[in-house]
């Protein structure tokens, strides 16, 4: 709706409108003209922007940029009678139009953003795969058997060595007080070559081809350990094995549904490794489980973007990729799942869908539904087919002047040629 306000032309930026009680002046004081004055403008263009109220009271100032308004002229319209010139403003209606387009433009981002995967932020982002101090495996033995040589001396130090062992040991014979004369510079001397052998042969380890240890201390983690052979890693290290081999996993039958609503079971196969073990092991509680969790998830989502079947004549699905198309949905479904592995150190490459297939309680009426598609799918092409052939043969022979046809005979002719191209077609 419009709002008309008249003004006299001689009246000027500051006049006021026709018929006012008194001159009032912009300070208050009536003025000698005799119409109601009022502030020069201070806007002088003629193109001005309207702003809806709703985007005035909001918190978030980026918020503002998703309304799209267009900009709002005002025009001096034609002189009426009487030497007064007309000015239309805005009416609600565009301040309408824009909110409308507003919330558009906000209804369609928010739908873009709902069909973008959404990626766990890990917890700890310094939680990085490293690689972990460890020795040769012959560092241990050394430092093991060092350990257990000084052992057997203190021992025969103290004279407590059996005498069958030091005779063994081809050690000379050597009386001490027993071990209730054990002094304890002895003690000390015992205490430390047993730990050393106990540090030494307790921290020998074997690394396999495709395997991998994760280590922590007191819950910190302290690197990991790629490494193959014997090798020796600090006892007091608490070791978790990880297998980084190349794997793939097969789905049981998942239940989904397509784009239309339709039940439908679904398996995949899933060739992924792990790639960051320190991730793998510690980011989350089981990475296997929720490689699962997370495999059922994306298959879900992807396949309902997608119907299941084309079927002739079904516009919602008329000119749309299908479910059938086993690259195309193998490659969304990699994409997919991968944004959603890596934060926890998986690697995906490949997720293949071996087998779509109707749900047991929708397959019987789907397969014929399936079934009259096809049918009614070859009905139309034999049907283009006589037609075509028909008219290719009533327009060569009224093109060639071997037969003159009337209306009547024209219409006689072609209907005898489709009965018998359609039958000779329908023996076939």
């Amino acid at each position: 709706m419009s709002t008309t306000t008249e003004w006299p032309p001689d009246s000027g930026e500051g006049a006021g409108p026709v018929g006012s009680a008194g001159p009032v002046g912009s300070s208050g004081v009536p003025g000698p003209s005799g119409f109601s004055g009022r502030p020069a403008r201070l806007i002088h263009s003629e193109a001005t922007t309207e702003i809806p109220v709703h985007l005035l009271f909001r918190d978030d100032p980026q918020d503002m940029g998703a309304a799209s308004v267009g900009p709002t002229v005002v025009r001096r319209g034609p002189v009426l009678s009487g030497g007064v010139r007309r000015v239309e403003r805005p009416s609600g209606d565009s301040v309408a139009a824009s909110s409308t387009a507003a919330a558009a433009s906000s209804a369609r981002a928010a739908r873009a953003a709902s069909t973008a995967p959404s990626i766990p932020d890990v917890v700890d982002s310094g939680l990085v795969e490293r690689r972990a101090r460890v020795l040769p495996g012959a560092a241990g033995v050394l430092g093991g058997g060092v350990g257990a040589v000084g052992c057997v001396l203190v021992l025969w130090w103290a004279g407590v060595l059996p005498e069958p062992v030091v005779r063994l040991a081809g050690l000379p014979g050597y009386g001490g007080a027993g071990a209730a004369g054990i002094s304890g510079a002895q003690w000390a001397a015992l205490a430390g070559a047993g730990a050393l052998a106990l540090f030494g042969f307790g921290g020998l380890a074997r690394g396999r081809v495709g395997g991998a240890w994760v280590l922590s201390l007191f819950g910190r983690y302290r690197g990991s350990v790629r490494r193959t052979g014997l090798l020796w890693v600090n006892p007091l290290l608490l070791r978790r094995r990880v297998d980084v081999r190349l794997r793939h996993w097969r789905s049981e039958p998942m239940p989904a549904v397509d784009r239309a609503g339709v039940a439908l079971c679904v398996v995949v196969l899933v060739v992924w490794r792990v790639k960051d073990t320190a991730r793998a092991t510690l980011a989350v509680e089981d990475h296997q489980e929720y490689l699962r969790e997370c495999v059922e998830a994306s298959t879900a989502r992807v396949l309902s973007r997608l119907p299941a079947d084309a079927f002739h004549g079904d516009a919602f699905c008329a000119d749309a990729p299908t479910l059938r198309d086993a690259e195309a949905v193998g490659q969304a479904l990699t994409r997919a799942l991968a944004a959603q592995a890596e934060p926890v150190g998986v690697e995906i490459f490949s997720v293949q869908p071996t087998r779509i297939e109707y749900a047991p309680e929708v397959a019987a009426a789907m397969h014929r539904r399936r079934i009259a598609a096809l049918d009614a799918r070859h009905r139309d092409s034999v049907l283009t087919s006589v037609v075509d052939s028909v008219e290719d043969t009533v327009t060569r022979l009224t093109t060639r002047g071997l037969v003159e046809l009337d209306d009547y005979e024209r219409k006689a002719l072609v209907k005898d040629l489709t009965v018998a191209f359609y039958t000779g077609h329908g023996e076939r």
